[in-house]
């Protein structure tokens, strides 16, 4: 028995090889659209409302003139100099009120974020509401209140005073400790909830597996549950410090002299002062210093090896 070979005419070898080759080829493409038609309307919000913003900023910062007359784009960078030279020590006072209250969110909200994760049962959500309630109440009204929590009269150094338990001088409000307190109030949510989101993930069998090893609770939190929320932790810092750094509500309502933050300079400068230039430069200086500090704190933690600290 003879073996008979398939006779292809020649105009046709390999269509179907081609056939498949140009539907994984349409496949690439439709999925590389697909992704452009999902990502299009985050990059326009981006672009509309962060790059042109910023584009705007830095040719305003560089810009000479008035309201009255106008603004002309020239080139000046006098501005910068003014917002070095000028207000450094408010840039200090930021940065500094910026580490105080998010160090003081992380020891407050870590551990109450870690007790409901692991203690709070079928009522986590109950406890989380509880948190996160007065919140929901104007961020002005909120700090308001801290005024008369913390006068010299108040609801609570009032009566310490008429019983003689504090001296007469003492105060807390118009204070740096009160600018950092109502800061580190204003900013809890944003440390604690992602470190809860990030609690929530941890394998129990992880905690379990640690004290069959004989691990102390002290030895499975430090090397076990703290590794592991480390992205939580990431995220709660970035959030606290860069909110903390720029805001100036508490500032003015609960700071003093030689309490003052550049987010206030920048308001009375763009509000007040109507110096659009040095308001912008004054910005953009906040806005590269926060851009530094976070590269280097995205360096320093590593963000690609989060995960890994959990094996140490």
């Amino acid at each position: 028995m003879t073996a008979t070979a398939e006779i292809r005419p020649a105009g046709r070898v390999g269509r179907p090889e081609r056939h498949q080759r140009y539907s994984e080829k349409s496949k690439r493409n439709r999925r590389r659209l697909t992704i452009i038609f999902l990502l299009l309307p985050g990059l326009l919000w981006l672009a509309l409302f962060f790059v042109l913003p910023i584009v705007t900023l830095a040719m305003m910062s560089v810009s000479t003139g008035n309201v009255g007359q106008g603004w002309s784009v020239v080139g000046d960078l006098s501005s910068y100099q003014q917002a070095f030279s000028g207000y450094l020590p408010e840039f200090l006072h930021s940065l500094e009120f910026g580490v105080a209250s998010t160090v003081l969110a992380l020891l407050i909200a870590y551990p109450a974020a870690y007790w409901i994760a692991f203690y709070g049962g079928e009522k986590k959500t109950a406890y989380i509401l509880v948190v996160l309630l007065p919140f929901y109440v104007s961020s002005l009204i909120r700090t308001i209140s801290w005024q008369f929590v913390l006068a010299d009269n108040g609801v609570i150094f009032g009566p310490l005073r008429r019983l003689g338990l504090l001296p007469s001088n003492f105060h807390v409000l118009a204070t740096p400790v009160a600018v950092v307190g109502g800061l580190t109030y204003a900013q809890l949510p944003f440390m604690m909830l992602p470190i809860f989101a990030a609690l929530e993930r941890v394998d129990p069998g992880f905690l379990e597996a640690s004290r069959d090893l004989y691990a102390s609770r002290w030895e499975t939190v430090r090397r076990i549950v703290v590794p592991l929320s480390m992205p939580g932790i990431f995220a709660g810092v970035l959030l606290t410090f860069i909110s903390a750094t720029g805001d100036y509500v508490n500032e003015i309502l609960l700071g003093g002299t030689g309490t003052g933050v550049v987010g206030a300079v920048i308001r009375s400068q763009f509000l007040v002062n109507l110096d659009y230039p040095l308001a912008s430069a004054i910005s953009l200086v906040l806005m590269v210093a926060l851009l530094i500090v976070v590269l280097a704190y995205s360096k320093a933690l590593g963000t690609d090896d989060l995960m890994g600290g959990a094996a140490v």
